[in-house]
């Protein structure tokens, strides 16, 4: 069996004909990819270390801070959970130069289709890292916001119309919607209030993202290390953030961010 040990992040991906993954463990870069109908064994070490500060913490928060940097850090901000409550454009920020590269830059506005469609944003440089991450099958842009609050206010909006939420569940099952995504856009453009219709993007380019899965569960069962140090099962594939073995149990990497975790791969 091949060992890698570290702190875990969020895998990075790159979309491809396929979405490639890699996940960070110490010094090595794991092909994710590769070890798609290999059986894995994933030991927590005991050992949780902030994201934001590094220091050893007995409970992440927020998926992945201590709590002093929860309560403190910029990437924790209030706005990043709900960006109508941004104030960075009124000059108001935990960190006004974190907030300029964050905030105060040109956020999307998109529709993002699984088992349902939702709406949500992202800045400009997370496309489509952030489609990717949710698990969408497909995205398209919907509006381009010049800050997070404008944005914000516009996905507001659209939650009359439209969840800004993932099932989980539906969309590990990949159970999708067939709803038509541009025709979707379309109509929605037209209920949009006038002081935001201008945001409002001319893209007709659906963008659509294929897992690397060899075979979907019927039921899902969400792992965590808080409850089982030691997890074990041949991966059936990866699909937004979640690793999927084959009898249908799934683990969240980005759920377990600054978790110490050993990664034994067999054949």
């Amino acid at each position: 069996m091949t060992a890698h040990a570290g702190n875990l992040r969020k895998m990075h991906s790159t979309l491809d004909s396929t979405v490639r993954y890699q996940l960070k463990m110490g010094d090595d870069l794991v092909d994710v990819n590769a070890l798609v109908g290999r059986r894995l064994r994933l030991t927590f070490e005991g050992r949780i270390n902030c994201i934001e500060c590094g220091r050893q913490t007995k409970k992440s928060f927020g998926q992945g801070f201590c709590y002093p940097c929860f309560r403190n850090s910029p990437a924790a901000s209030e706005c990043i959970i709900r960006p109508e409550l941004c104030r960075a454009h009124e000059g108001v920020a935990r960190d006004m130069e974190w907030a300029e590269a964050h905030c105060l830059t040109e956020q999307v506005v998109y529709l993002a289709k699984s088992a349902a469609i939702k709406v949500g944003i992202t800045r400009n440089s997370q496309v489509p890292t952030r489609w990717i991450d949710q698990g969408a099958s497909e995205a398209i842009v919907f509006a381009r916001a010049p800050n997070r609050y404008t944005a914000g206010c516009i996905e507001v909006a659209m939650k009359s119309f439209l969840t800004d939420r993932t099932n989980w569940q539906r969309m590990l099952k990949n159970e999708i919607s067939n709803a038509d995504l541009l025709e979707k856009k379309r109509s929605l453009t037209a209920e949009v209030s006038p002081e935001f219709r201008n945001y409002i993007t001319d893209d007709i380019d659906v963008c659509t993202i294929a897992y690397p899965v060899e075979d979907y569960p019927s039921k899902v069962k969400s792992l965590s290390f808080d409850k089982l140090p030691e997890i074990e099962g041949c991966l059936a594939g990866i699909k937004g953030q979640y690793l999927i073995f084959d009898d249908g149990r799934v683990l969240n990497i980005r759920k377990h961010n600054g978790y110490f975790v050993g990664l034994d791969i067999g054949a």
